[in-house]
């Protein structure tokens, strides 16, 4: 018998975008408020990634199960998530080490 999986349920967006820049980088964000649930404790569900060539340099997410971390290139790192505006604001400050400029 196949697992059921687990559903989280989306009560609104919180913040949505998505760009593909100049020379192909995507900027693709997503937070949204989501049911309070086991795998989502704070009732918010985000993926925030920059790639470039198909790779992913800066990725944070709380995908189902994983919790709250974040991708460094190929390090896996965990997070501490205070709020939406501080989780936008840590991205950001990682794609500036990197010197990318969301602006």
């Amino acid at each position: 018998m196949a697992k059921k999986e687990k559903e989280s349920i989306v009560i609104r967006d919180i913040f949505s975008h998505k760009q593909i820049r100049d020379n192909g980088d995507i900027i693709d964000i997503s937070i949204q408020e989501v049911k309070k649930s086991e795998d989502y404790p704070e009732g918010v569900r985000y993926s925030l990634v920059y790639v470039r060539d198909g790779k992913n340099l800066v990725r944070y997410d709380n995908y189902m199960g994983h919790g709250h971390h974040k991708h460094i290139g190929n390090r896996r790192k965990e997070y501490e998530f205070k709020d939406e505006w501080q989780l936008f604001s840590d991205f950001e400050e990682d794609l500036n080490k990197l010197n990318i400029r969301l602006d």
